[in-house]
């Protein structure tokens, strides 16, 4: 009975190879139900948009991370880096290597805490001053412009209320991380 069993033909290495440069390579790959999920279109939009705030800030080379931190310590002068961390949620490990790179350029300081002698209070200096006011106006001017162009008033609006509720409830966390002055919408 063994011996009546056929051998199963495979097709040859080469014509394998042929079906798969067969393949219309003008056409765009088809993204299917990629397209229909909203961690992959907002992660596409968040790609698209750091590219342009790099573009933007080129002449600076700040990182989203960094131009973050700098306003974060430019609007809460004295706090420690645990506290900046937290809100922005950068783990420590990347955090303290942020820092590192931040404080290498001159643009924050970090002081021993009088209050907790294991904690460091983060400051900006005169330099990152300078370079966030710098980034600011190149944000505003170019970056936040062509968003707000793309969007619409309304639009802009809409979105940041919506992206600031995910951010905020996803999975029933109510993190309380994006205080927005003057948003409309709950909080």
């Amino acid at each position: 009975m063994a011996d009546s069993a056929k051998p199963v033909s495979r097709p040859h290495r080469e014509s394998r190879k042929e079906a798969a440069v067969a393949v219309d390579e003008t056409q765009a790959v088809q993204l299917g139900e990629l397209s229909d999920l909203l961690g992959y279109v907002l992660k596409r939009a968040q790609l698209k948009v750091f590219e342009d705030f790099l573009r933007c800030v080129a002449p600076l080379q700040l990182t989203p991370a960094q131009f973050s931190v700098l306003l974060l310590l430019d609007g809460n002068p004295g706090r420690n880096q645990t506290e900046i961390a937290n809100t922005l949620g950068i783990l420590r490990p990347n955090f303290v290597s942020l820092l590192d790179s931040l404080e290498s350029r001159d643009l924050c300081s970090r002081v021993r805490s009088a209050n907790d002698r294991r904690s460091h209070i983060l400051m900006l200096t005169d330099k990152g001053r300078s370079v966030l006011a710098r980034a600011k106006k190149l944000v505003v001017t170019k970056h936040e412009a062509r968003l707000n162009e793309l969007l619409g008033p309304d639009g802009r609006e809409t979105l940041l209320a919506m992206l600031t509720k995910i951010a905020e409830d996803f999975c029933g966390r109510r993190s309380g991380a994006l205080n927005r002055p003057g948003s409309r919408g709950r909080r």
